[in-house]
């Protein structure tokens, strides 16, 4: 049975040799609070400030690849950063959490909160789709590291002989990755990506794959016209279903909104398509894209189920976004510098990253969607129509997967122009 795949794309963080000591506190812990209500708060942050942080990072790629498709994993970008955050002191820690959204709550307390969220998925698995994220953390084996960090760091912290065996490590690295992917992310750190001098590696690697929970029959797809402009067209394979779903009109963003649940109704691919003569209507949609205006998208209830015909693109795609300049945009330009400071992983003020790269691969089919990543897009009118309503994708449109249980948007893309594999 074939299936649409994500793979998410892996932050690869590369640091120089460092000296550290064997002091090994973590900063206000004993005021740290441990109860119900500090946790829960903690992972509202963690929660609020991947939201934000996945629209700002949205708006500077699309702005780098204002004319080519768009897809990534913001989740996976995010949770690589994570890690860098967590392992950061002073300046650049205080970077990294005006990036991450995370506000003044206590870094322990985020720890927590992060490690309580990676055990509550590993226990409580989907029964109705596949959703894999896992971080790891590999470090050159003769750099010292604090034993706090050793035990937060447990289940994903590895050695690995950097320095007399660069391109053992990282085929190690990219093993892993292609593992967690099912594959279906491989070689995701270049040849020249690791060498004698590396430190430190951040990853993380995702993986989903989910049915449609209602399915698009193979018979009914045929080459359809996609207009890439009014003036341009191409040909596509468009698929087609009659069915109720979840739509409706954003006034603010300008444009049609509509929820195609995956089966267990935990997760859903969003599609946000602007009127098929507005000009700039994608960059609309993407300057007015807010938190508030997402929260609204996918609350629930919030767009009643309606009888609609669905033509939705049949394509493939994978992207490397090389995140350096991305990330110095967003503001945390510093972890390149030797100026960064990671002393709360080894003691030391020191390292920093040399790189940061991400690959994301989608495949969407009549069956559903696979995805993976890693981190080393008709006429509008709001009436409710008395006949069922036409949702055509046959002009660029915004997308998105959302994961209703973490409330995070795993995957994003725009879909500007058909190209397979591009």
């Amino acid at each position: 049975m074939k299936v649409a795949i994500l793979v998410f794309a892996t932050l690869a963080i590369i640091l120089p040799s460092i000296r550290t000591n064997d002091d090994c506190p973590f900063k206000n812990e004993d005021n740290t609070n441990t109860n119900a209500q500090a946790q829960n708060s903690s992972r509202e942050a963690l929660y609020r400030g991947q939201q934000t942080f996945t629209l700002r990072l949205f708006e500077v790629i699309n702005k780098i690849k204002e004319k080519d498709n768009v897809f990534f994993s913001p989740y996976s970008v995010y949770h690589a950063l994570l890690l860098a955050f967590f392992t950061s002191a002073n300046q650049t820690e205080t970077n990294l959490r005006k990036a991450l959204q995370l506000g003044s709550e206590s870094k322990v307390d985020l720890m927590k909160a992060y490690q309580l969220d990676a055990y509550l998925r590993s226990v409580e698995p989907s029964e109705s789709y596949i959703f894999d994220s896992a971080n790891h953390v590999y470090v050159e084996e003769t750099l010292p590291v604090r034993q706090c960090m050793l035990d937060f760091f447990q289940k994903e912290m590895e050695k690995l002989n950097f320095r007399a065996a660069p391109q053992e490590a990282r085929v190690h690295i990219n093993d892993w990755v292609a593992n967690v992917t099912r594959n279906n992310i491989k070689d995701l750190i270049p040849t020249d990506g690791i060498d004698s001098d590396t430190q430190l590696v951040l990853v993380n690697a995702a993986h989903f794959k989910g049915l449609w929970a209602s399915r698009f029959q193979p018979e009914g797809t045929s080459k359809e016209v996609f207009y890439i402009t009014p003036e341009r067209q191409t040909f596509v394979q468009m698929m087609r279903q009659k069915g109720k779903f979840n739509q409706g009109v954003n006034e603010q963003l300008g444009a049609h909104v509509l929820e195609m649940p995956y089966k267990g109704d935990e997760v859903s691919m969003f599609v946000l398509l602007p009127p098929f003569a507005k000009e700039n209507g994608v960059d609309d949609i993407l300057a007015n894209l807010t938190p508030e205006t997402l929260a609204e998208i996918v609350e629930e209830g919030h767009y009643m189920p309606r009888q609609v015909e669905v033509q939705f693109p049949k394509f493939s795609m994978e992207k490397t976004v090389q995140l350096k300049e991305v990330l110095t945009t967003m503001g945390v330009g510093d972890l390149f510098e030797p100026t960064s400071d990671f002393s709360y992983l080894t003691g030391t003020v020191g390292p920093h990253f040399n790189d940061a790269v991400h690959k994301a691969k989608i495949n969407v089919d009549e069956d559903g969607t696979v995805a993976s990543a890693a981190t080393a897009v008709f006429s509008f009118r709001s009436s409710r129509p008395t006949e069922p309503t036409r949702f055509i994708c046959n002009h660029p449109f915004v997308y998105f997967i959302y994961d209703k249980i973490s409330n995070a948007v795993t995957f994003m893309g725009v879909f500007r122009e058909p190209k397979m594999m591009s």
